[in-house]
């Protein structure tokens, strides 16, 4: 048990090391973005317990909300104007929405990309050309149009929810990871290491899975973070446009921005700045997360913590020598 509980702090601390060391304005970007990151992760699972209705709720006690109510005693963030709902429940059940949403796309783009590119990579030959000629082919369209595309095909399969958003917005960053992890394999394949691998006659399979994929992965977690941050801007688009999440569906923020711009001209100002500012702080979250990543985990660019050393004072310091003892 002592011998596992050590071995599992040393990996703990090898991990956190880079972190540990990092100084300077990375740290302070990486600290900044996860505590706002930080703050949409409590508000999305505690959800019910912090938001005082449910996003789609207009009554309570058996009276209708107030429409259009400023923000102020029940109603911290006031009311909305079509449908009488309460802004701060769904800005804060729209944090779930759009975890959720983040989480399916980044999961299910990471699992398809990141082996193919590895594959693709290492095998080469015609698998390799009719993959990158797939991969480009994708990424050669607009993300958005991408999305607002596979959201029309995928609304029969799995309806207006959660899951088809997540769906469609795999699909964007697939070639993303697969061009990161397959050009990262071709220069790798021809290390050292691999080589004696091979020269003993190790499966491919094995050489893929144990030595390499630890190795070009490394950068896989900074695009992954941005690509959350990039997949919460382009969900909010498809909700402003309305091909996103139903409204009976989820609470979205995009849905909201669209239904609060005809309020913009009546001076009813929070039902469209909360959600906006709530996209705003989220993305500006996650993308400091991945640049203070990419500061912390590239030994390029991490700065290390450089610990201050005094030279000892002439004479405190003595060597042996063949003629007794010398003062330095």
């Amino acid at each position: 048990m002592a011998t596992t509980r050590g071995a599992m702090v040393r990996m703990l601390k090898t991990t956190t090391s880079p972190f540990r060391q990092t100084t300077g304005l990375a740290r302070w970007i990486l600290l900044t973005g996860a505590v706002l990151l930080g703050l949409f992760v409590v508000m999305a699972l505690f959800a019910p317990w912090i938001a005082p209705y449910d996003f789609g709720q207009v009554r309570a006690d058996g009276e209708r909300f107030p429409r259009s109510a400023p923000p102020g005693g029940s109603f911290w963030f006031g009311t909305t104007t079509n449908g009488s709902y309460d802004v701060f429940s769904r800005v804060v059940w729209g944090a779930r929405t759009a975890l959720e949403v983040v989480i399916i796309a980044v999961t299910l783009s990471l699992a398809l990309g990141a082996p193919l590119g590895l594959v693709s990579g290492y095998v080469g030959g015609v698998l390799d050309r009719v993959l990158v000629l797939l991969m480009d082919a994708l990424y050669a369209f607009p993300s958005l149009l991408l999305a607002i595309v596979f959201s029309f095909l995928l609304s029969d399969l799995f309806g207006g929810g959660v899951t088809a958003a997540g769906v469609a917005l795999t699909v964007i960053y697939v070639p993303q990871y697969f061009r990161v992890v397959r050009n990262t394999t071709v220069s790798a394949r021809e290390a050292t290491y691999v080589e004696a691998a091979r020269a003993i006659g190790v499966p491919k399979r094995t050489i893929m899975s144990r030595y390499l994929f630890g190795n070009v992965i490394q950068s896989v977690p900074v695009i992954a973070t941005l690509n959350a941050a990039d997949a919460i801007g382009t969900l909010a688009a498809l909700g402003f446009l309305g091909l996103g999440i139903q409204p009976n569906e989820a609470a979205e923020w995009g849905y909201d921005l669209q239904r609060a711009l005809p309020d913009a001209g009546a001076d009813i100002w929070w039902t469209g700045v909360f959600p906006g500012a709530a996209i705003v702080l989220l993305v500006t979250g996650l993308t400091l997360v991945g640049e203070g990543l990419n500061e912390t985990v590239n030994p390029t660019l991490r700065k290390r913590r450089i610990r201050p050393f005094t030279l000892p004072e002439r004479g405190a310091v003595t060597m042996e020598t063949g003629k007794g003892q010398v003062d330095l």
